[in-house]
């Protein structure tokens, strides 16, 4: 499994979201979308184009993945360094890895991360 996982802010577009899919190296090879659970029906729009599930991940999950990126907003927001990082671990599952660490858009709305699962 192949998971890219995004975080973005109110008002984000479907082609923010695909520009930081993009930026982040997301090709043919993922295989799931993931976001904060509470975000999720920003994300219905791109996952129905891409064809791909859309994996909601728990607010309480965040805070205990570690991700390489910091950001001040994450942490303050969701108790984590990298929405986008956490939220690509967590839907790739136990044993997950960071492929490509978190990529922003280029209107810095939306951010991407990529995970590969342990048994991909």
């Amino acid at each position: 499994m192949i998971v890219a996982g995004f975080g973005f802010r109110a008002g984000a577009t479907t082609e923010s979201l695909r520009a930081a899919l993009v930026s982040a190296g997301g090709g043919r090879d993922v295989t799931h979308l993931a976001t904060p659970a509470d975000k999720a029906e920003g994300m219905a729009e791109l996952a129905a184009q891409l064809a791909l599930p859309l994996i909601p991940i728990a607010a309480d999950r965040l805070a205990s993945l570690p991700t390489i990126t910091r950001s001040p907003a994450s942490l303050g927001a969701r108790g984590t360094g990298s929405v986008a990082e956490a939220c690509a671990l967590a839907g790739a599952g136990e044993g997950a890895r960071l492929r490509a660490a978190r990529s922003l858009s280029p209107d810095r709305m939306a951010t991407c991360a990529i995970a590969q699962g342990a048994s991909s």
